[in-house]
């Protein structure tokens, strides 16, 4: 885990939304840090120190995308996507799964990943760990190796950590 000073900047990025999507959630926002190129680069520059060998990275609907897809591309990686139900239009890994507020699941092409890859799973928020267990298992459905988790942001209070113990996580800042 690491909150370098150099985060500092991206920190002060985020924009706290109460009571989105529904009441009781308090939605962190990173539309902001998006706008800004160094506290947008200062946040793939520390989700990427956190490769550990992988040649692809792979990034959890939707705002995982981002962060995912600058990873791959500033490191010459493969980038695969973890998309919400429906959305891709191969034969699928599923894996359903339970969030703060509710049920969900994600997919993967069945042919994105296989038993030679390497691969880091990027999220921009862990808050109960449900999703980022989802990738983990369609990870492990395909047979690649998962090098490390890598998210933008930790929510402590909502042990998502403690869900996934057996599983290395890097959260660039933790709130």
């Amino acid at each position: 885990m690491s909150d370098n000073e150099h985060l500092n900047y991206a920190r002060s990025k985020i924009a706290d939304v109460p009571d989105f999507p529904k009441p009781g959630i308090l939605f962190k926002d990173i539309t902001p840090l998006l706008q800004d190129k160094k506290a947008f680069n200062d946040a793939v520059d520390d989700l990427a120190s956190h490769l550990n060998g992988a040649n692809k990275v792979a990034g959890i609907e939707s705002r995982g995308f981002i962060f995912a897809a600058a990873i791959a591309a500033k490191h010459n990686l493969g980038l695969v996507l973890l998309r919400k139900p429906g959305k891709l239009p191969r034969k699928t890994h599923v894996v359903q799964y339970q969030l703060e507020y509710g049920f969900d699941s994600l997919e993967m092409h069945q042919d994105s990943l296989d038993k030679n890859d390497r691969v880091l799973l990027v999220d921009d928020v862990l808050a109960t760990g449900g999703t980022m267990m989802a990738g983990c298992e369609l990870i492990a459905k395909s047979g690649a190796k998962l090098t490390n988790c890598a998210v933008f942001i930790e929510i402590s209070a909502l042990n998502g950590r403690n869900r996934l113990s057996s599983i290395p996580i890097h959260s660039s800042i933790i709130v």
